[in-house]
């Protein structure tokens, strides 16, 4: 069996051949998530079927594209169309596309995602900013032999989501007038929906939103030494409470209602990431 980082190096030289440089950031966009594409100056599209190694995903709204460009000086590589456990990948896998990221160069890693409201003051439409989360899918990215030269065996997760890197978004959500709210994210295998008491579990387990993806890709990233934010697109609330509606369909609407406002966050926190590097 050929080993894992070897078929990363492959994807990453073969990204460089296609003209993809060094990005300084990578960002995971959830479903309903692609407006930001659109913002990208000197856009590079790359569709991901073409990459051999490369996982697609079979879940409508996640397009199989990466783009490369930039978001005023800021080089940027987005990946539109992640995949999920619940598909049937492994964990090396699911988080293949951000170790490929970090393999170019990326030293931040931003991954957004569309989530179930479990607080009930999130409401849909609602950003969340994540502090934490709740890794409830049984898996790991990290189990396996572990290769020392890309990251300690035991990883310290007790910031997973970069303090700084939070207090950018905080800033950019303050200055653009946008409501950004904190808390702490639920990652499940899925694919079906939380049952409303797994949802009352959830809420006494300490998380505020509930999804599908995120957690592992985090914990891949931060292993590697990558500098992590998320924010969670609440596009529905979660089963048993009002309001609630389980439908994929609304899913995607409402993210790419909520992606207007995550596209400004996002635009105005990479255009000050960059201008900050440049004065250190």
């Amino acid at each position: 069996m050929r080993a894992e980082w070897t078929y990363i190096k492959e994807l990453a030289d073969e990204l460089k051949e296609r003209g993809v440089k060094e990005p300084e950031v990578f960002l995971v966009l959830g479903s309903g998530l692609g407006e930001i594409v659109e913002a990208l100056e000197d856009r590079l599209t790359i569709d991901t079927h073409d990459l051999h190694g490369w996982p697609f995903s079979t879940v409508p709204g996640h397009a199989g594209a990466l783009h490369w460009g930039r978001l005023g000086q800021c080089r940027v590589l987005m990946q539109q169309g992640r995949v999920h456990l619940y598909e049937g990948y492994e964990p090396p896998l699911v988080v293949r596309p951000v170790r490929t990221a970090i393999e170019l160069g990326a030293k931040i890693v931003i991954l957004t995602n569309a989530a179930g409201g479990v607080r009930q003051d999130l409401r849909p439409g609602t950003l969340l900013l994540l502090r934490d989360h709740l890794n409830l899918t049984g898996r790991n990215p990290l189990v396996g032999p572990n290769n020392d030269s890309r990251g300690p065996r035991f990883p310290d997760m007790s910031e997973i989501y970069d303090k700084a890197l939070r207090r950018l978004l905080l800033d950019a959500a303050a200055a653009l007038d946008l409501p950004l709210a904190e808390g702490v994210y639920a990652g499940l295998l899925g694919p079906s929906y939380e049952t409303p008491a797994e949802v009352r579990m959830l809420g006494m387990l300490g998380a505020d939103a509930v999804g599908m993806s995120t957690v592992l890709e985090a914990i891949a990233a931060r292993h590697l030494g990558a500098a992590v934010a998320a924010v969670s697109c609440i596009t529905n609330m979660a089963a048993g409470l009002p309001g609630a509606v389980l439908d994929h369909g609304e899913v995607q609407r409402m993210g790419a209602t909520a992606g207007k406002n995550l596209a400004e966050l996002l635009k105005w926190s990479l255009s000050r990431t960059h201008s900050d590097k440049e004065r250190s």
